[in-house]
């Protein structure tokens, strides 16, 4: 089997259900410019969190002029070293993304799990569907939002120079928004978390990893924030 075709059809073994289903895992995603990475950052600062570092067969790059370290930012391997994991089952989920594969390891979670600390993860929906099929509820998904579409837009078109550069991706982000809402739309384990105010976002993700994977009010007026920012895109 090619590389492509073992990601395509990999399945996690025996030992990565296990490791997952006796962790306590959050894994943050959300639209582009929602702040997902900046909440990431400040929930790692506490003491309890250990944050996955995934594995990828692409090179290192520059980040502000400082190039990315291996065990960082990203564990870096070779697609001949990606295929010997894959085969061996030493992975609990596998994306391609173009021509490279980014998966976090059972290793990862291995090391939180011995020193008792909350899984941090931020990867997609697609594996945020993966790794709720190995762990059930011992895997909370955050989407993080915006608070509105405006607002949305603004920091969005904050990440570019000019409003052509900005044109020139937003089909792009657009339909990614799109496609992430509506998954996690579509199923009901998905805490919805508004990011109006930093400090207030973190805060409430502490509180969901530190309690029992159930839903209040709040999680439902949230919900219904997240159909109406994904109604105003569409629209």
């Amino acid at each position: 089997m090619t590389i492509e075709e073992l990601a395509k059809a990999y399945q996690p073994g025996a030992r990565a259900r296990e490791v997952v289903a006796k962790s306590n895992t959050i894994l943050l995603v959300g639209i582009s410019g929602a702040g997902k990475d900046t909440i990431q950052t400040h929930i790692l600062k506490l003491p309890e969190y250990h944050r996955v570092v995934t594995h990828t067969t692409r090179a290192p790059r520059y980040n502000d002029g400082v190039l990315e370290q291996d065990g960082r930012e990203y564990h870096f391997v070779s697609k001949d070293e990606m295929y010997q994991l894959l085969e061996t089952k030493q992975m609990i989920e596998i994306n391609q993304f173009g021509s490279e594969f980014y998966g976090a390891s059972v290793e990862e979670f291995e090391r939180a799990n011995q020193t008792g600390k909350i899984v941090v993860a931020n990867i997609d929906v697609h594996g945020i569907t993966a790794m709720r099929e190995l762990g059930g509820d011992a895997v909370r998904a955050l989407f993080i939002l915006p608070p509105s579409y405006d607002e949305w837009m603004v920091r969005l078109k904050k990440r570019y120079p000019d409003e052509a550069s900005f044109q020139d991706v937003f089909a792009t982000r657009r339909e990614i928004a799109i496609a992430e809402l509506e998954l996690a739309l579509s199923v009901p384990y998905y805490h919805f978390i508004i990011n109006d105010e930093l400090e207030r976002a973190v805060r409430v993700v502490d509180e969901i990893a530190h309690r029992t994977d159930v839903f209040y009010r709040k999680d439902d007026e949230a919900r219904l924030l997240a159909r109406d920012i994904l109604e105003e895109i569409r629209a």
